[in-house]
């Protein structure tokens, strides 16, 4: 049984082209939902409920605008069950991104990153209520140069974020409901992002050996920042992302 489970798992590893670098840890890739190399900026499917998207140097870039006192917003429509959701960024100034997804009412869960700093986190569900976010982690980084790629994926209960080599894991009962409206925000001048896709996922069979060697959820949170960022960040919240 478990010399059918891997080779089940390589087969489709290779039916979808992924580097043994990038193995899914949680999830086995499907059939593709969606993908664009994005060179030809934010059209349909695409929705920007804030800030400036456009295509530029073959790339989409997103920058938040002061007047609408607000990150920059840009989602797809789909709604999601499970799913493996790649691509790469590179800040231009901006000083936050996040790729986050929607529950059917407010957040579910983000990849929030800045130049110094990723995070994987379950969202507050309700804003005023006495819902809260869960940080599952919280790695120092160093992201200011160059493109970076990100990768979640969500199947069942669980949830796993990874940027670059830095990855973590978590669970939660609200991921067992219809996830909705993948998409990214931007805090500041500007992100440019490329090559993205969605995948449906089943989960990997070695899953908790797969994730026996990243961090127990909660157990690797690094303080949140020095004075300036820790502002930065608390006004971001006050701003519906």
């Amino acid at each position: 049984m478990k010399n059918t489970s891997l080779l089940s798992l390589c087969v489709a590893l290779a039916a979808f082209g992924v580097r043994a670098e990038d193995k899914p840890l949680i999830a086995i890739p499907g059939k593709v939902i969606y993908e664009s190399n994005l060179s030809d900026g934010a059209g349909a499917p695409w929705k920007a409920a804030k800030g400036k998207w456009e295509a530029a140097d073959g790339v989409l870039r997103g920058s938040e605008l002061e007047a609408d006192k607000h990150g920059a917003v840009l989602r797809l429509p789909n709604k999601l069950q499970d799913f493996i959701i790649e691509y790469e960024f590179k800040f231009s100034g901006a000083r936050t991104t996040s790729l986050s997804i929607n529950a059917v009412k407010d957040h579910m869960a983000r990849i929030n990153i800045t130049p110094k700093s990723v995070t994987v986190q379950r969202d507050d569900n309700d804003h005023e209520g006495p819902d809260k976010a869960v940080v599952f982690a919280r790695f120092p980084a160093d992201l200011g140069d160059g493109w970076h790629k990100v990768r979640l994926e969500m199947v069942g209960d669980k949830m796993l974020g990874k940027v670059d080599e830095l990855a973590a894991w978590g669970a939660d009962a609200l991921f067992l409901t219809e996830k909705a409206a993948p998409g990214f925000t931007v805090g500041g001048e500007s992100v440019e992002f490329r090559n993205f896709s969605i995948h449906e996922a089943t989960l990997n069979p070695d899953w908790e050996k797969a994730v026996s060697k990243l961090p127990k959820p909660g157990e690797k949170v690094a303080p949140a920042g020095a004075k300036g960022a820790a502002k930065g960040k608390a006004k971001a919240k006050k701003k519906a992302e």
